[in-house]
């Protein structure tokens, strides 16, 4: 096992000694304390692959797991890959730290908070590191598990179980639609390698399963990474802590599914179908979301909202640059490439400033008792320093200068302005409604930003509104987000820092045919002064309008009013799962009648119709009497004896005749395992004939007596065909099971019994050695069920005695 399968193991595995740690320090040391050195540990640790990665090394490592079926633990860094370790746990160490000071007075289980933290963590690493598709499908699911355990970390709160149980719904529902993508990829290709299928990419694209399996795959990243109309999970995920908001919304759980998107872009990319359905749906969710997040009153909701938004830029960017794939490398097609480019730039950026912004609004939080921003204002003065932050992030986020943002804005402007020009994909006649879009999201990017600045720290201070008295938080409590902010501003002036050394290995993973010399020099090139270019006017008009509809906003503000509930897809969503369960109910109460004869109708005509058509079908029904053997008089008169003895039972009008009957048949059970040559059989069953007829003579005085009741049992026309139904059935299936024999019998590998386990009885050797767990099983099953038999008759005497 390699070092990155050990880091990826890291923290499931010190998950573990959490609660251990919980239990001997706390309170005394925060749990948090024990935990920051594991993201801090890998973060250094995956730092020592830039350098081999930046220069176009792939690091491969496999362990065998399931390989009759295909299924290793594979795993593989490239530049892609990198990008998103940095960010899971770069930002881990920075929530976490940030969380031991904003989760300090909270004592609700703690070490359950951590515990899920180091869960989603390693949940994260494993899907960025995987390159087999169904393991980075048991790793993206358990980021659904561990994020349902974080947003319901506060399950006292039925808006937090809420949340979590929306969340959970919509993301697993997305997770086993792209998981059967998988199998339709791996049914295509015969491998479950992501490598090995971008090698066979033409057959891929060749095959009738290319779209559904693409439809599939992409549900799984809308889901995920809460793309229209999939993001109503995402606002409602706010009711977990602010660090797990934190994390979740700047560099983990929402950023899965641009990973999903930029990993399959060299398998799906360069064709109509993606090109379309990923910018269509990118560009919607963010003007949706920058639209939302302008008439947003609560701080956090805000930002969930620009999350959505800030999203479906980057979703939208990576739809557009695929574009550059149906060209090939060519010095034309490098234009359209600006577009990934600047989607995977935004990424960086994004978790910066996005992860500052958050755990400002924890301190805002957490220092003034409220996120509301009608209870806020004039916090200027006595917040300095997060108001500082706060102007860093929101501008960033808003695309000025001199903030990273700024940087990643101007480029996604540049990515639209080429892709207007591509001359396929009818982007000629539709092209122009992306840069539009864009534009119009801009200015409301730029609005709530603008909110978030100037409603929070400016105009009056109402102390009389919140719950505690507003003052700087703790040094401790600034560090993380003071570091996000430096690296927004560091980035601003410096982007060379990342960009040959992160940006530009993500690219060449990306777009695989793209590694000439001279395919990504516009990532080398990034500046913040490009001329008087349209890009630059854009941002201008974003900024000019932006400031005239802040000012103007209670006077435009009632268009939100417009739009009644029944219209939102929460209404949507909550109205499905009443209905569901409403429907449910009703089912269930159909067929839940608390009489077993109807559930047996149930299952006897389910038996009946899906055998029974099955075997019309399928033509499955054949009857091949040449092999029978021959029927000898002694067994036809042991049979009429077994019949006769069968009918004696039923019409007997004593007990003793019924026990002297039953006795009878399994003595005549017997003789006839005796004809078929089978003396341990036969043995075996005299002795529990004889042992059944003594137990029914010793308890002969206490069994009912025979007594002549006449019940009047009423035809029911429904008995009489589900009876003939499953006589027939049976009678096909077994007449069909003689005349068909699609494998070689198992007797006779049974034959070497002595051979292989050295047992002279085959019979033995079946039920020890060659079933011998199934017959261990067995025999803990009636030990337990003496053991319970023996503690009821024990807790019978007890009481008893005590009466």
């Amino acid at each position: 096992m390699s070092w990155l399968h050990m880091i990826i193991l890291l923290p499931f595995i010190y998950a573990i000694l959490v609660p251990v740690f919980y239990k001997l320090y706390s309170p005394r040391i925060h749990t948090g304390w024990f935990v920051l050195p594991i993201p801090a540990f890998i973060f250094i640790y995956l730092l020592r692959y830039i350098s081999p990665v930046s220069q176009g090394d792939v690091i491969f490592n496999t362990v065998p797991w399931i390989p009759s079926l295909g299924i290793n633990y594979t795993t593989a860094m490239d530049g892609l890959g990198l990008i998103f370790g940095l960010l899971i746990t770069g930002i881990g160490a920075l929530v976490i730290l940030y969380s031991i000071y904003y989760m300090s007075k909270i004592r609700e289980a703690l070490h359950n908070f951590y515990v899920y933290l180091l869960l989603f963590m390693g949940a994260m690493l494993g899907l960025v590191f995987s390159d087999n598709i169904f393991v980075l499908y048991v790793f993206w699911e358990l980021t659904s598990i561990s994020s349902f355990l974080l947003i319901a970390y506060w399950y006292q709160r039925q808006k937090s179980r809420y949340g979590a149980q929306k969340s959970l719904l919509i993301t697993v529902f997305g997770g086993l639609a792209m998981l059967a993508g998988f199998i339709l990829l791996s049914m295509i290709t015969g491998t479950n390698s992501v490598r090995e299928m971008i090698a066979q990419v033409d057959d891929i694209s060749a095959s009738g399963l290319f779209v559904p399996a693409m439809i599939l795959i992409l549900l799984g990243a809308f889901t995920k990474s809460a793309q229209f109309p999939f993001s109503i999970w995402l606002p409602d995920a706010m009711e977990a802590p602010t660090p797990i908001s934190a994390y979740l919304h700047s560099a983990t759980m929402v950023k899965a599914g641009i990973y999903l998107v930029a990993r399959f872009t060299p398998i799906f990319g360069g064709t109509l179908e993606w090109f379309w359905i990923v910018s269509v749906i990118g560009i919607i969710t963010l003007l949706w979301g920058s639209v939302s997040a302008v008439k947003q009153t609560d701080l956090k909701a805000l930002l969930a909202y620009s999350t959505i938004s800030q999203l479906g830029l980057i979703m939208s960017l990576l739809g557009l640059g695929s574009a550059s794939m149906y060209f090939g490398y060519s010095q034309e097609s490098t234009m359209y490439t600006v577009a990934m480019g600047a989607a995977m730039f935004h990424l960086i950026n994004h978790a910066t400033f996005k992860g500052c912004l958050f755990m400002v609004v924890g301190i805002i939080d957490y220092e003034t008792g409220t996120r509301d921003i009608r209870r806020l204002g004039g916090l200027m003065t006595l917040m300095p320093i997060s108001f500082t932050l706060t102007v860093i992030g929101s501008f960033a986020m808003a695309g000025l200068p001199p903030f990273n943002g700024f940087l990643s804005k101007e480029m996604f402007f540049t990515g639209l302005l080429n892709a207007n020009q591509l001359p396929i994909f009818g982007m000629g006649t539709y092209g122009i409604i992306f840069p539009v879009i864009a534009w119009v999201a801009s200015v409301f990017t730029f609005i709530y930003c603008m909110i978030i600045v100037f409603k929070t720290f400016t105009g009056k201070y109402q102390p009389e509104k919140l719950e505690k008295k507003a003052h700087e938080a703790p040094i401790g409590m600034l560090i993380p987000p003071v570091v996000l902010a430096s690296l927004v501003v560091i980035i601003f002036f410096f982007p060379a820092l990342i960009s040959e050394s992160l940006l530009k290995p993500s690219l060449e993973a990306i777009l695989p045919g793209f590694t000439q010399d001279g395919a990504f020099t516009f990532i080398t090139n990034i500046h913040p002064w490009h001329g008087w270019t349209p890009e630059l006017f854009m941002t201008i008009g974003v900024v000019l309008f932006g400031v005239l509809l802040y000012i103007s906003h209670k006077k435009w503000s009632w268009i939100y009013r417009i739009a009644p509930d029944a219209f939102s897809l929460n209404y949507l969503y909550n109205w499905s799962l009443e209905k569901a369960e409403s429907s449910s109910r009703g089912i269930t109460r159909q067929y839940m009648t608390g009489f077993i004869r109807d559930y047996l109708v149930y299952i006897f005509a389910f038996f009946s119709v899906i055998l029974l058509s099955s075997i019309w079908v399928l033509k499955g029904f054949s009857f091949d009497a040449t092999n029978n053997a021959s029927v000898s008089i002694y067994e036809a008169i042991l049979v009429i004896g077994m019949v006769i003895a069968a009918l004696a039972v039923l019409f007997s009008k004593s007990r003793l005749t019924a026990i002297i009957s039953v006795g009878a048949l399994g003595y005549i059970v017997s003789l006839l395992f005796v004809v078929f040559q089978a003396p341990d059989l036969a043995l075996t069953q005299l002795v529990v004939e004889t042992v059944t007829v003594a137990l029914f003579l010793l308890c002969f005085y206490h069994l009912p007596e025979f007594r002549k009741e006449r019940t009047r049992v009423r035809f029911r026309l429904t008995n009489l065909f589900i009876s003939l139904g499953v006589g027939i059935t049976v009678t096909l299936i077994a007449l069909s099971a003689q005349g068909n024999r699609l494998l070689e019998p198992i007797s006779s590998y049974f034959e070497g019994s002595y051979e292989l386990a050295g047992a002279k009885n085959m019979v033995n050797a079946i039920l020890v050695d060659f079933r011998g767990f199934d017959t261990l099983l067995e025999i803990l099953v009636l030990s337990i069920a003496g053991l319970g038999v023996y503690t009821l008759i024990k807790l019978r005497l007890a009481e008893g005695d005590n009466k």
